[in-house]
């Protein structure tokens, strides 16, 4: 018997056990694949009748809305009773806008939950499993975990270290020059590449650069690709002692700007300055760690070299993507990084994850090995 005298059922199909699992969860998976929930999980569920049918399947679509596992069971209906419900994350305890889920799925008289990954958040943390095994709820845990991480890994990566997961984009010829010397760049890959680019950025919920980019190139940092709908990265300026040129196209977006000095008082009503002082004007890891305080769970750093040298000598950067355009400078001109290579040991050691064509140009995916 189950809580309150339910009868709860136990299906005990090994098939289900094995591929079953597996293939919902890659279905509860896709469930997501445009959905814009953070600082909220991104977050699939699928209800399965006890003959083994799909009967309702919902996704997390925005913060604030109804969640994956609650939105799934109201559309089941009275057919949840005695069912299996697949969920790529655990079922939240806490209140926060929506009504815990773990209750919602108790309520329903589910049978049986198949989880894809545990909620790092420590407001859940296993006990949503709790609390449904104590329920008398059968629960599998584990199934394509690592398939759900990888769809989600800035709100894994934000609630394991409360920052965002940053990922650095460089563009270069192919022998790693980012501009010529008058500081000329446009255009060093070709339209694929650029398109992807804004792709890339339409991933994050943030973009940053320098105060340099802003002066010479006065960007907007949004994504602009036909048709698209979604939702707009915060744009955030790195300014140091230097100040936001007066009617900066990025000013009408309502930029957050980190600055060097103790303090801002300059008045404007669409900008948010920061104070971050740092021995490089600016404290780039204060910085991002400010911003995941404010829910931003993966940031995008672009610019030009000198924020790239920043950003790495922080030891802020997680992942790198760079563009190498089908050029050769065949001399030094603007490096893709400011700094100095003293010594080879100096080097940082990545794990190249993709490499891929992108008309004649091509694109390469990194992640930066960290120290354990």
């Amino acid at each position: 018997m189950g809580e309150g005298g339910r009868v709860t059922r136990r299906v005990e199909d090994n098939q289900f056990r094995t591929h079953r699992a597996d293939e919902l969860m890659r279905r509860a998976i896709g469930l997501t694949e445009a959905t814009v929930p953070h600082p909220n999980p991104r977050v699939g569920a699928i209800v399965v009748n006890p003959a083994g049918e799909v009967v309702a399947e919902r996704a997390h679509v925005e913060a604030g809305s109804v969640h994956a596992e609650a939105a799934a069971l109201a559309e089941a209906g009275p057919a949840a009773a005695g069912s299996t419900l697949v969920v790529t994350l655990e079922p939240c305890t806490h209140h926060g806008r929506t009504p815990p889920c773990a209750r919602a799925v108790i309520d329903a008289g589910v049978a049986r939950v198949v989880v894809g990954a545990l909620d790092p958040d420590q407001r859940v943390a296993g006990r949503g499993i709790t609390e449904l095994r104590e329920a008398g709820i059968e629960v599998i845990t584990g199934v394509e975990e690592a398939a759900v991480i990888a769809n989600d890994p800035g709100y894994f990566h934000h609630r394991a270290t409360g920052r965002p997961l940053v990922t650095l984009k460089l563009a270069s010829t192919l022998d790693g020059q980012a501009a010529a010397t008058d500081r000329t760049s446009q255009w060093i890959t070709g339209p694929e590449a650029r398109t992807n680019a804004h792709q890339l950025r339409s991933g994050n919920d943030a973009v940053l650069v320098g105060i340099g980019t802003v002066i010479e190139d006065d960007p907007r940092l949004d994504v602009r690709i036909d048709g698209y709908a979604g939702p707009q990265p915060r744009p955030v300026v790195v300014c140091g002692r230097r100040a936001l040129p007066t009617g900066a196209a990025v000013e009408k977006r309502n930029p957050i700007v980190f600055t060097g000095r103790e303090s801002d008082k300059t008045p404007n009503k669409n900008i948010r300055y920061v104070s971050m002082p740092g021995s490089e004007g600016v404290d780039l890891g204060g910085a991002v760690k400010h911003l995941g305080g404010e829910g931003l769970l993966t940031l995008l750093i672009e610019g030009g070299p000198a924020i790239a040298g920043s950003a790495l000598r922080a030891e802020i950067v997680d992942r790198i993507v760079i563009y190498y355009g089908s050029k050769l400078a065949g001399g030094t001109g603007l490096p893709a990084i400011a700094g100095t290579l003293e010594t080879i040991g100096d080097t940082l050691n990545v794990s190249i994850d993709n490499v891929t064509m992108l008309g004649p140009d091509l694109r390469v995916d990194a992640t930066i090995e960290k120290e354990k």
